[in-house]
C-alpha cells in the first residue's frame, strides 16, 4: 500500500495570524451606535422637514413606531411574569418583608426629594410666563386620570382587558395576587411557578432582540420629532424644556451620587460605568417597563443579589417614575397655571408634593407621563386643557424623564443592599457597562435557592 505524500497546495483557511487580526476588528459600542442613530435622526428629520421630502417623513415615522410596538408588545406579558417570579423570588431573600418596606421608603424619600427639585426650578423661573399660549394652541389628552379613578381602576374587571389595552397597573394587581397565591400554595404551585420563569426568560430573549434594534429606533424616533416639531416648537417651551432638562440632570447627576456616595458609601462615578446602558436605553426608548431587562441585568452586575434585584427593579419599573411622576408634573403645573393666570399657594405645592409621592404608581412605566399630571392638575382644580400645551413638547422632555426613572429605578436597590449589608462591593468595583447583549454574564455568587413551600 503506497502513502500518499502531504499536499503542498495552500489552504483555504487563514493562518492563526491572520484570524487574530481579522479578530481585532474593532467592535463599534453600543452607547456609540444609538449616539449615531440619534445624530443621525436629526440630520434625516431636518430634512425631511425643510426640504420637503415626503417619503422620508413616512419612512422615519413608521421606522419609529414600529421600535416602539416591539416594545409594547412584549410589555403586558413580560410585567406580568416578571411581577409574579420577582415575589417568589423574595422569598429566597433573608428579611424579605423589611427589604420590601425599605424599598418603597427610599422609592418614596427620593420621590419627595425630586419633586421638591422641581417645585423650586419652576418657582425661580416661571415657565409659563411670556409663552403667549392658549388652551386653543393644545390637544386634548387620550388619557385622564384622578383618585377616583386611580383607585379603582387597580382591580381589574376581567383578565383579558388589562393586557389588551395595556394597564400596567392591573396587570401589576393581578401578578401579585398570583404571585401570592403561589407562595401560600406552596410545592404543589412548583409546576406553574417554573412555567413562568420559563416565559419570563423567553420573553426577555424576546426583548433583548428588540433592544438590539434601539440605534435604528432612536434614529426613527428623533428624526420623526424634528420632523413634526422643528426647532421653532422648542423656542415657545424654551423654559419648561430648559427647566425639565435642569431638573432631571440636578436629580440624575447630584442627587443619586449624593445618596450613593453618603448613604450607599460607593463611588458614583463606577455607578453610572455600571449602569449607563439602562440609562441611554431608557433616553432612547422612553420606556422604563422596555428597559426593565436592562436595568435589572445591570443592577445585579453592580453587586445586588439576583434574588432581591429581581423584585426591586419590576417593582421599580412600574411604581418608581422620578422623572415623569416628580419633577415633570411638578414643573408642568405651576406653568399651567401661569398660563391660565391660576395663582398657586402653599396648599397647592403641598398637594402637588403629595400626588408625586403617593400616585406615582398611575404612570405605569409607559411612554409619557400625562396620567400623572392629569392626576396632579385635577387634584389642585386647574384646567386640564392644560394637559394639551404640553403634548407636541412631550416626546422630546419624556427621553430624560425617563432616563431618570431607571436611573432611580437602579440606585435605590443598590442603596438598600448597601445598608442591609448583602451588597457585593467587589462586583460594583469592577462593573463593566459597556457589554449590552443577552449573553450569560459573570454571575456573583448566590446560595442554593430553598424548596418552594407553604406560606
Amino acid at each position: 500500500m503506497s502513502s500518499t505524500p502531504p499536499s503542498s497546495a495552500p489552504s483555504a483557511t487563514p493562518p492563526t495570524g491572520a484570524r487574530a487580526a481579522l479578530g481585532r476588528i474593532p467592535k463599534v459600542p453600543f452607547w456609540a451606535q444609538i449616539l449615531l442613530g440619534l445624530v443621525l435622526g436629526a440630520l434625516l428629520g431636518w430634512a425631511a422637514r425643510y426640504g420637503d421630502v415626503t417619503w422620508l417623513k413616512t419612512t422615519l415615522d413608521k421606522i419609529g413606531d414600529i421600535f416602539v410596538q416591539l416594545l409594547m408588545v412584549v410589555v403586558a406579558p413580560l410585567v406580568f411574569f416578571a411581577i409574579l417570579v420577582s415575589i417568589t423570588n423574595l422569598r429566597n431573600v433573608s428579611n424579605a418583608a423589611r427589604l420590601a418596606t425599605r424599598t418603597l421608603l427610599w422609592f418614596m424619600i427620593t420621590s419627595l426629594i425630586a419633586v421638591s427639585i422641581g417645585l423650586a426650578i419652576g418657582l425661580l423661573t416661571n415657565p409659563g410666563e411670556g409663552t403667549g399660549l392658549t388652551a386653543a394652541d393644545g390637544g386634548d389628552p387620550k388619557k385622564k386620570g384622578s383618585w377616583l379613578d386611580f383607585l379603582t381602576g387597580i382591580v381589574p374587571t376581567d383578565v383579558i382587558t388589562p393586557f389588551t389595552q395595556l394597564n400596567v397597573l392591573q396587570i401589576v394587581f393581578m401578578a401579585a395576587v398570583a404571585g401570592v397565591a403561589v407562595l401560600q400554595v406552596g410545592e404543589k404551585a412548583r409546576p406553574l411557578l417554573t412555567l413562568s420563569e420559563s416565559v419570563l426568560e423567553l420573553l426577555q430573549k424576546v426583548l433583548w432582540w428588540v433592544i438590539r434594534l434601539a440605534p435604528l429606533g432612536s434614529l426613527g424616533l428623533v428624526g420623526h420629532a424634528i420632523h413634526k416639531y422643528g426647532w421653532d416648537l422648542i423656542g415657545k417651551y424654551a423654559t419648561f424644556t430648559a427647566d425639565i432638562y435642569v431638573g432631571c440632570a440636578i436629580v440624575l447627576f447630584g442627587v443619586y451620587p449624593l445618596l450613593l456616595a453618603t448613604v450607599a458609601k460607593v463611588n458614583p462615578l463606577q455607578f453610572f460605568k455600571g449602569a449607563w446602558p439602562a440609562i441611554q436605553l431608557a433616553f432612547v426608548s422612553r420606556s422604563s417597563v422596555g428597559t426593565m431587562p436592562v436595568t435589572q441585568r445591570v443592577t445585579e452586575r453592580l453587586g445586588v443579589p439576583k434574588e432581591y434585584t429581581s423584585f426591586a427593579v419590576p417593582f421599580g419599573s412600574t411604581t418608581k417614575m422620578d422623572g415623569c411622576a416628580s419633577i415633570y408634573p411638578a414643573i408642568a403645573a405651576i406653568f399651567v397655571a401661569q398660563v391660565f393666570d391660576v395663582p398657586l399657594e402653599l396648599r397647592d405645592y403641598l398637594l402637588i408634593a403629595f400626588v408625586s409621592v403617593i400616585g406615582s404608581a398611575a404612570t405605569a412605566g409607559l411612554t409619557g407621563a400625562t396620567v400623572m399630571l392629569t392626576l396632579t392638575l385635577s387634584t389642585l382644580g386647574l384646567p386640564m386643557a392644560g394637559v394639551g400645551l404640553l403634548l407636541a413638547i412631550d416626546p422630546i422632555v419624556d427621553m430624560i424623564r425617563t432616563a431618570t426613572n431607571v436611573a432611580g429605578q437602579s440606585v435605590v436597590p443598590i442603596i438598600v443592599a448597601s445598608r442591609e449589608g448583602i451588597l457585593d462591593r467587589e462586583a460594583y468595583a469592577t462593573a463593566d457597562g459597556s457589554k449590552l447583549e443577552g449573553e450569560p454574564e459573570r454571575e456573583l455568587p448566590r446560595e442554593q435557592e430553598p424548596v418552594l413551600s407553604a406560606a
